[in-house]
């Protein structure tokens, strides 16, 4: 058996500035650039995050599992901070966890909550962390806009049961057999994952 025909799974703590697809016509860099796709032919991003969003992006050569992590029935969990400008009243983080109707629809609650910003922060600027689990295109920027607070930073900082733990912006690994286990738990594969 060859390495490439097991499936491989491995995240990616994305740095800004590169958009999430494999190849781009306008010659932008992407997250191709950041993983080892000569190694593992076949290996694809699961999700999205923009050109300007940072954080923990997984690949995959396993086209099952990623269909399942992304689908909305099975619930999986992505963890977001966001540095928005303006502190959110109670009222707009009300709105978060209820569900913002956005133009292509209502969106699912989202968890949501103040945390404390960080040294160098924006003066009339606060970080949330929300969790949402669809996967709709800009979701957490739009919902956030759609309160009166834009997003100025984003950062996933966990999809499903999975941490960056450490690893340093543009740098990947692959995921160990407890992470993957999770993981195929979380998207409904069971323990066999």
């Amino acid at each position: 058996v060859r390495l490439t025909d097991v499936p491989v799974t491995l995240m990616l703590n994305k740095p800004a500035g590169y958009v999430t697809t494999m190849s781009d016509p306008h010659a932008r860099r992407t997250v191709a650039e950041l993983v080892p796709t000569d190694r593992f032919p076949g290996l694809f991003p699961i999700g999205r995050l923009d050109q300007d969003t940072t954080g923990l992006l997984l690949f995959s050569t396993d086209g099952e599992l990623g269909n399942r992590l992304l689908h909305p029935r099975h619930h999986v969990e992505k963890t977001y901070e966001a540095l928005v400008e303006g502190v959110p009243r109670e009222d707009a983080l009300e709105a978060l966890r209820c569900g913002i109707q956005l133009e292509d629809g209502m969106t699912a609650p989202a968890r949501v909550s103040l945390v404390p910003s960080c040294a160098g922060d924006p003066k009339g600027s606060a970080r949330l962390e929300l969790a949402i689990h669809e996967g709709r295109k800009r979701q957490v920027r739009r919902m956030c806009e759609a309160v009166g607070h834009p997003v100025v930073a984003l950062h996933r900082e966990q999809f499903g049961p999975l941490t960056l733990d450490g690893l340093e912006p543009g740098a990947w690994r692959l995921l160990d057999a407890a992470e993957l286990a999770a993981l195929g738990e979380a998207a409904g594969l069971g323990a066999s994952c």
